[in-house]
Parts: structure tokens; sequence; C-alpha cells
């Protein structure tokens, strides 16, 4: 069976960091609590105390012990007191801190890294076998020490913040760590950012947290909590990295393989639904057909709303059936359909928790939109990309072979120079929805420009 990080894709450099780290807190957690006696824990954990000095080799400062790094967990065997001054002390906890965040571009892998980094904390092995129950609950999310915010709605709001920070100080029910992994922490409110950072500055002695965000840029996370944690940067997959993933794990044809890689430029996730789903390929078939259809005013505001409402009917299909399970759901908490004494009080007090629910659901069916529109625009982008090496006659592969002739004939006919203004209003448009403009304003504005050129 593959090891927890079999799923992390071209991320050599990253694995072996989070590998490292697993070890040392493995060595952490066999030192203060397995007994000095016990020989067989000894054999089994001394390729982990070897991979974790590896990492974890500083200089002793005038015969001393070495200072911890800032933010390290805390281990309770002491350095070796006969060491001399010329010898190298080994700090098992080097190699692993409390906070860490995992940056890089869309679809390089941030969650997946930060799950199979927990999984290998909790691995009763330590080195994210993929076998054992601690690995195989985490992956599945069933582990009880393993806490998972992603949002679902554009934010994550402060009351949600503080109760998972109030549940992660608890002591781990499994005897090794507590680990909170926190998707898109770029959308933390900045009041849920301050009840995170009091937890990052104060930690819990047996809890790690594991961010996730585009960068460490102050729009994307705060630099005070940047400042308290180790930072793991991801690239973006090649698409050949991509194509084998593909090819050895979900069985994809290679040939196919090797188009949908490219077409979703790196983006693991967005290739393995162009290779699975027959209406995703529909959708991208008719984004790339947009240039072509933009002959005047009207057919540009034309091209607009047919983008926008296909984004609304992708988000709409996508949370339907998870909006009426939770309905449902709550409901029948609720005592819906009740005929006891107090069932019509409770169902009359009910109106207020079905209100915040359809609150949620909105805020989730909003981002939902938004992120299937911003799929349509990374696919239009890539399309006046190759328009732009076409023109410059760049040495460089097309990111949609299928409509490679038609982005060469668009450079030969706007030069290099329109070819680059088609592809800025584009990201201009991805920008602007980003800071919540209104997605139909900013699409119409995009497909006028397209037009103009």
């Amino acid at each position: 069976m593959p090891d927890v990080f079999a799923d992390l894709v071209g991320q050599t450099d990253a694995v072996d960091t989070l590998r490292r780290a697993a070890a040392s807190a493995a060595a952490v957690f066999r030192a203060a609590h397995l007994p000095a006696a016990d020989t067989a824990a000894d054999q089994e954990y001394d390729d982990l105390d070897a991979l974790a000095a590896a990492d974890a080799v500083v200089p002793a400062a005038s015969g001393g012990a070495p200072a911890a790094a800032p933010g390290v967990v805390e281990a309770s065997a002491a350095p070796d007191a006969t060491a001399g001054p010329d010898v190298p002390a080994v700090d098992p906890t080097a190699g692993m801190t409390h906070a860490w965040i995992f940056t890089g571009p869309p679809g390089s892998g941030r969650s997946v890294a930060a799950r199979a980094f927990a999984a290998a904390l909790q691995c009763v092995h330590g080195t994210g076998c993929g076998a054992c129950p601690g690995c195989h609950t985490t992956l599945t999310g069933t582990h009880a020490d393993v806490r998972l915010v992603a949002p679902e709605g554009l934010s994550i709001g402060v009351g949600e913040m503080r109760a998972l920070v109030l549940r992660a100080a608890s002591t781990p029910s499994g005897g090794r760590w507590q680990v909170v992994i926190i998707e898109d922490a770029d959308r933390l409110t900045e009041a849920a950012g301050n009840a995170l950072l009091k937890a990052v500055e104060e930690p819990p002695p047996r809890t790690v947290f594991l961010l996730c965000a585009p960068s460490t840029h102050p729009e994307d996370i705060s630099v005070t909590i940047r400042s308290r944690c180790r930072v793991v940067p991801l690239r973006q997959p090649s698409a050949a990295a991509v194509a084998e993933v593909l090819v050895r794990r979900d069985g994809v044809a290679p040939d196919v393989a090797q188009w949908v890689a490219a077409a979703a430029q790196g983006h693991v996730g967005r290739a393995r639904r162009l290779a699975r789903d027959p209406e995703a390929r529909q959708r991208r078939d008719a984004v790339l057909a947009v240039p072509r259809r933009l002959t005047g005013v009207g057919t540009a505001l034309d091209a607009a709303s047919a983008l926008i409402a296909a984004a609304e009917a992708e988000a709409e299909a996508s949370v339907s059936e998870t909006d009426a399970a939770e309905r449902a759901a709550l409901q029948t908490a609720l005592g819906a359909g009740g005929t006891g004494r107090g069932a019509a009080g409770a169902t009359r007090g009910s109106a207020g928790q079905l209100k915040e629910l359809e609150k949620r659901q909105k805020s989730r069916a909003t981002r939902a939109q938004r992120d299937a529109l911003d799929r349509a625009l990374v696919d239009l982008a890539g399309f006046y990309r190759d328009a732009l090496t076409s023109a410059w006659r760049a040495p460089v592969a097309p990111v949609h072979t299928d409509t490679a002739a038609l982005a060469e004939a668009g450079g030969q006919k706007w030069a290099p120079e329109g070819a680059l203004r088609r592809l800025e209003a584009v990201l201009a448009c991805r920008a602007a929805i980003e800071a919540n403009v209104k997605p139909r304003i900013a699409v119409e504005a995009m497909m006028l420009s397209l037009w103009r050129g």
C-alpha cells in the first residue's frame, strides 16, 4: 500500500521536509511516553531517530545544550551530557514545530499535503505508512484527534474558530497529537484570525496547527500568524507529473491523461474532473468557444450571460443535494412531523435555526458559483495565453491542444499586444470577483474588453 504522501504530486522537497518532521515528532512522542526499558520499541524507532537526527543537527554553543528553535514541541529527553564541546548535539524536535503554513498556487496540493502530514503525525509507526489505523482514519476524515475546517461559504467566522481552538486544547484521545487543519486560511475574518493567533502564540503542548493559504502575503495570511509558523512552499506540478498520477492511481488512458493534465494547467483536481466528467468537458468546450462568438456588443453581453448562467447551474447541481439533506436533518432534529405534546411549540421555535441554516447555505452556493466561474476563467485565460505565445512564436507547448489552431489564428490576427490585453482582461476579471465585485458586472466588462481588444 502506498504511504500517505503518495498523492502529493511533484513535491519532492516538501515531502522530504514533512517526513523528517514526522520522524522528529515520533521521536519526541517516544521519548516522552514509551518506557526506557522497552527495547522492542527502541528497535522500532531506530530508523526514525536517524531520520530526525539528519534534519536536526545543530552545533552546541560553548559546550552547552543547543538552543531550541522558537515554537518547537518540547521534548522530555535531556541532551547527552557526555558530549564534548566539539561534538554536535542532536535535538529531535528541530524538524517539528506546532504551527505550519502550506502555500502554493491552486492545484498544487496544499490541503493534500496538510492531510498527509496529519496522517504521518498520527501514524503508529511515525512514518505515514498509509496502512495503520492512524493513517487510515486521518485520510478518511474519521480520526478523533484531527479536526478539519473547510470553509463552505465566503469566509471563516470567529465563532467557528473559537469553538475549534477550544476543542483543540483538549488532550488527544489517541495519545499522540491534536491536529487542526484549516483549509483556505486566507478566508479567515480579522476576528477569526485574532482568535487563531492567540492559540498559535500559546499553543497547547500536544496540538499542531496546519494552515493552507495561497501565499504568505499579508492579504492571504496575517504577518503575526505567519511569523509563528513554519512555511512549506509547494510548486505547481508539471503536466507530466499530473498525467503520471492519473494513469497510475485513477486508471486514465495515457493519451487522455496527457491532454487533461495540460488543459488543467497542473491542477490535479481539475485534471481528474476533466478525465472523469463528460459534463465538465462540455462546459470547457463552451468556454473555449467564447472568443469566436465575440462579434459585437450584443454577442459580448450574451456570452457573459451564458457564462454566468452556466456557473450558477453548476453550483446549484453541486450543492442542492447537500442543502436538502441538511434541511431535512435539522427539521427532524427539531421535531418536524411530530405529534406529541409540545411538538407544535418546538416547530414554531425552529424558525431561527432554519433561517441560520439558509444563510449558511446561501453563502456556500455563492462560493460554489464563484469557484465554478473561476474555473471557466482559468480555461479562457489559457486560450489567450496560447494566442500570445503563438503571436510571439515562443517554443512552448499550448495549454489547450484541441484549440491550438484557433489560438494561433487569433494570435496572428491580434498581434502580441492585442493578445496580451485580452489575457490581462481575463485576469482582471478574476481579481475583481475575488474582491467581491458582482460577478455579472465583472464578466460583462471582461467580455466587452475581449471584443474591443
